[in-house]
């Protein structure tokens, strides 16, 4: 019987491909379990819409991580904080710098895209890369100010 698997299945095959199992297997098990649904022509009318509508959907995300990159080049986030001398007490952490850049930018950016882990604890620029998409790349600069 071939069915088309709606998650992927170990030792069966990945999410959206059409293989061919046992009867028994495909009524049994990946059916009701609804990791698979029987193939007709109707289902892979869905199968290549949702298809079209995920592909649609990626470009989109790839489009806007470009707006975003573009964005960040010319921003500056600024902090003031006090120390002494170079080093400053305490540091600013990926949250914050997150919190900064939506609130002085409306620019949403999840603190785990950030490819530079850890806090900044110097004062002066700060150069941190951000993975917005797969291949989109974008650098914020951070300055930090004393008090």
């Amino acid at each position: 019987m071939e069915v088309i698997l709606l998650k992927d299945v170990k030792g069966v095959g990945k999410k959206d491909q059409v293989v061919n199992v046992a009867n028994g297997y495909a009524a049994n098990y990946l059916i009701p379990s609804h990791l698979a649904v029987a193939k007709t022509e109707k289902s892979m009318e869905i199968l290549d819409t949702q298809k079209e509508e995920r592909k649609q959907k990626a470009e989109d995300f790839h489009k806007n991580a470009l707006e975003i990159k573009d964005k960040l080049q010319n921003i500056v986030v600024e902090f003031t904080e006090k120390g002494n001398g170079e080093r400053m007490f305490g540091s600013i952490s990926l949250k914050q710098i997150e919190e900064a850049l939506k609130e002085q930018y409306d620019i949403e950016i999840d603190k785990r895209k950030f490819i530079d882990k850890g806090n900044i604890n110097n004062f002066g620029y700060s150069k941190l890369r951000i993975e917005l998409d797969k291949d989109v790349i974008g650098i914020v600069t951070i300055n930090i100010k004393g008090e």
